[in-house]
């Protein structure tokens, strides 16, 4: 059982990036354009909520907090960000784990 080109390259590859791609701040950098394009809709309705019903808008102006919504959006791209990024971090470590125990079983 050989390994293909492809699972050699990702093996260089992973074996290169995998700490860096482990911290955090590496994680978030690269997940926060994906925990935007969950959190940004959610400010968009609110704001655009107001055209459509205006009683709601008017009780929801009456008792909103901006800061919260903002916390709120900060907080939900973070948490998506994150958790997207160690997703699939978890998952190439995987594949890696999975590709040298073959390499060990083919050894052995």
């Amino acid at each position: 059982m050989s390994y293909t080109d492809e699972e050699i390259k990702f093996m260089a590859y992973w074996e290169q990036n995998r700490l860096k791609q482990k911290r955090l701040l590496t994680q978030l950098t690269y997940g926060l354009p994906i925990g935007l394009i969950f959190a940004v809709p959610i400010f968009v309705n609110f704001l655009l909520g107001r055209f459509w019903y205006k009683r709601a808008d008017a009780v929801g102006l009456s008792q909103f907090n901006p800061s919260v919504l903002v916390l709120a959006v900060v907080l939900i791209s973070v948490f998506v960000a994150i958790f997207t990024r160690r997703f699939k971090w978890e998952k190439y470590e995987q594949e890696y784990q999975r590709l040298l125990a073959k390499s060990k079983d083919r050894l052995s």
